[in-house]
């Protein structure tokens, strides 16, 4: 298992994007930066009733989600491997960057200029990370990871399934944590207002650590990646 697939990764990025739902919704005008089906209804929504400003603040988060996965997928398919030695790591730190500089950015200028950042941030994170070992999981969103509970749930009482309780556990962390960061999120908006966005670049500075760690741990190729 690499670091990128591992359950203490998957829950320091899920807390982080729980943790920025909240925050954008609460302090930058009332958009889902993460996953963007609340966006589209929004947008839709806005159209409909012609009202124009209010639906281009849908729209820029939704083309930024696009271009962030377009730039996961040329690093998935190693096509930044002649340019960086850890592209997997650059990505995060700049993730880290990007939620460090808005921090600073107040919240009387305009939310795109927030918003839009965060979803490319968060599609590069959804299109690189979806698997803890052999599971798949979505971070930024927790319709189907409740889904997934679910099914393991029906697995272990229902059909014995071995390795059901395992995926059970998984994806209950992984429920409760994306709850926990929406929860601590919303505390810390109103605490902070827009210098809460500090607190998920700290989480995602973290997992950082984890691919030294991992590394000096376990030196081989794949652990760190």
């Amino acid at each position: 298992m690499t670091t990128s697939t591992s359950l203490r990764f998957a829950l320091l990025i899920t807390v982080a994007c729980g943790f920025l739902d909240s925050y954008t919704y609460l302090s930058r005008g009332g958009v889902f930066a993460n996953a963007q089906t609340g966006n589209v209804i929004l947008l839709a929504l806005n159209l409909s009733e012609q009202h124009w400003y209010q639906a281009s603040g849908h729209l820029w988060p939704i083309l930024a989600f696009l271009v962030g996965v377009v730039l996961a997928v040329h690093v998935k398919a190693g096509r930044f491997d002649h340019l960086l030695v850890y592209p997997i790591r650059v990505t995060m730190a700049l993730q880290v960057s990007i939620l460090v500089v808005i921090g600073f950015v107040p919240t009387s200028v305009p939310h795109s200029f927030v918003t839009i950042p965060i979803s490319f941030i968060t599609a590069m994170q959804i299109e690189l990370f979806r698997n803890i070992g052999d599971l798949n999981y979505i971070a930024v969103a927790t319709t189907g990871n409740l889904m997934r509970l679910v099914e393991a749930g029906y697995g272990v009482t229902v059909d014995r399934a071995p390795d059901a309780r395992k995926a059970l556990t998984v994806y209950g962390r992984v429920v409760g944590v994306f709850a926990g960061g929406a929860l601590v999120g919303a505390v810390c908006t109103q605490v902070m207002g827009g210098r809460a966005a500090w607190v998920p670049a700290g989480f995602l500075a973290v997992t950082l650590l984890l691919f030294v760690i991992d590394e000096r741990t376990d030196p081989s190729p794949t652990v760190g990646s």
